[in-house]
């Protein structure tokens, strides 16, 4: 007799071990749209067959969103897979901020790199014009002086002569060399006045003078 309630009491004890090992494992998940039982038994370390019986489903293709359904599965998956999408927002979100941060300091970089190459671009512009003005007006200065003197020489003739004083600009036959084509004689006369004028406006100045350069 003793030994009979030994046997039953080590059977009783063995099944609350396993009842609650059952009641550890199970969980109740409620039905999202696009669930499935399989998915779901999938999902849960089960099969389609535990949860059918666990729930009396007449029809496992039958089920409804916001149904609960008892499973005998373990839900970890569930919860690890929350867990990360939590986590990973953040990191999206603080990615988005940096990148957003970092385009705005590419894009005040780019606008002070050309407004700072713009400013000595205007001022060499201004300087070439400036130069360009002082030049010209020169050049214009020194056409004047140079056309007065060949106008008072010779009225402007590369054919004219007298005596050994040959051309446009009146020069001496041994400064032409016998070439006495008006391209001899413009590059005789620029050579002539700047060596000893240095310029057709100081020659002129000389002409008026003296009248003769």
């Amino acid at each position: 007799m003793k030994i009979k309630n030994a046997l039953l009491s080590t059977a009783a004890a063995t099944a609350s071990l396993f009842a609650i090992g059952a009641t550890a494992q199970a969980a109740t998940v409620t039905v999202k749209a696009g669930d499935t039982v399989s998915q779901i038994a999938l999902d849960h370390n089960t099969t389609v067959d535990a949860i059918q019986q666990a729930n009396h489903l007449k029809d496992v293709n039958l089920i409804l969103v916001g149904q609960q359904l008892e499973v005998n599965g373990d839900d970890s998956t569930t919860t690890t897979t929350t867990t990360t999408t939590q986590t990973s927002q953040p990191a999206a979100t603080t990615q988005s901020s940096s990148q957003t941060t970092n385009q705005a300091s590419q894009s005040q970089t780019s606008q002070s790199s050309q407004t700072q190459s713009s400013t000595p671009a205007a001022k060499t512009t201004t300087q070439q014009s400036t130069s360009s003005t002082s030049n010209y007006s020169n050049n214009s200065s020194e056409s004047a002086a140079k056309a007065w003197i060949a106008n008072k020489e010779s009225g402007g003739s590369y054919s004219a002569r007298n005596g050994q004083y040959i051309g446009k600009y009146q020069l001496s036959a041994s400064y032409l060399n016998g070439d006495y084509s008006a391209a001899n004689q413009e590059r005789v006369a620029n050579n002539y006045v700047a060596s000893r004028y240095g310029s057709w406006a100081n020659a002129k100045s000389h002409w008026l003078a003296n009248n003769w350069y």
